[in-house]
């Protein structure tokens, strides 16, 4: 995907970016690509690639949620920035906390705020399952991309959301991880609203939005931690 390819994809979106976007964009690239030789970020690192994998990917949160109200935002393991750092250049209007359990990711995260000059935006180096106890019904939206199975997520996170907001899963596949997942939804007082499927311009990959809307308080009294939830869904 060119940059202009970049552009007019998200036109269609509904998202027209400002000159001052395009340039930070663009920044955020070259840092990324400087950043990936000395740990370990992503194994996308074409131009063309990271504009439709990872910033236009990013980007389709839009068809999910209304990103130009003012939310608080939690990005669960945000790895290399994604969507965070591209969801805070794009919708300034967004209050964003980055959540990552490896602190060489966190020094990078907060070096790329700090060259991109992006305000309302800080990092936390903790595990999601310890950030979602002492962090609940905290946040208006949560996101995760492309972490874990469906299940672990919902346990993870819903703890964080406000009733009546969203924790929204970005994931490539989705059906049988819905269908495993009943209980804990039901647990942590969520509720599947809309299922978005979608393709990558380009290339026509699947991608998949979970939308789950939590509509009272969580009663769980944990998380536990990932490896206790994953033997639940990983055999």
């Amino acid at each position: 995907m060119t940059k202009e390819e970049f552009t007019f994809e998200l036109e269609k979106l509904g998202i027209n970016l400002t000159s001052n976007q395009i340039q930070k964009l663009d920044k955020f690239y070259n840092l990324l690509i400087t950043w990936n030789e000395k740990i370990n970020l992503t194994t996308i690192t074409l131009e063309k690639d990271v504009y439709l994998k990872h910033f236009y990917d990013s980007l389709t949160l839009y068809k999910a949620i209304d990103l130009t109200k003012n939310l608080e935002v939690l990005d669960v393991g945000t790895g290399a920035g994604f969507p965070g750092i591209v969801l805070k250049i794009v919708f300034p209007n967004l209050k964003i906390t980055l959540l990552d359990s490896l602190q060489k990711r966190i020094t990078y995260l907060n070096e790329i705020i700090k060259e991109l000059d992006l305000k309302d935006i800080k990092t936390v180096c903790i595990r999601a399952e310890d950030y979602s106890r002492v962090n609940r019904e905290k946040y208006d939206l949560v996101v995760a991309r492309a972490v874990a199975h469906l299940g672990i997520l919902i346990e993870i996170i819903m703890p964080a959301v406000k009733v009546n907001g969203y924790f929204v899963a970005m994931k490539a596949k989705v059906s049988e991880e819905i269908s495993s997942s009943s209980k804990i939804l039901s647990l942590t007082s969520g509720v599947i609203s809309e299922v978005i499927n979608l393709t990558l311009p380009i290339e026509n990959s699947p991608r998949n939005l979970v939308k789950i809307k939590k509509i009272a308080p969580t009663n769980l009294k944990y998380p536990r931690r990932y490896d206790q939830i994953k033997k639940n869904y990983i055999k």
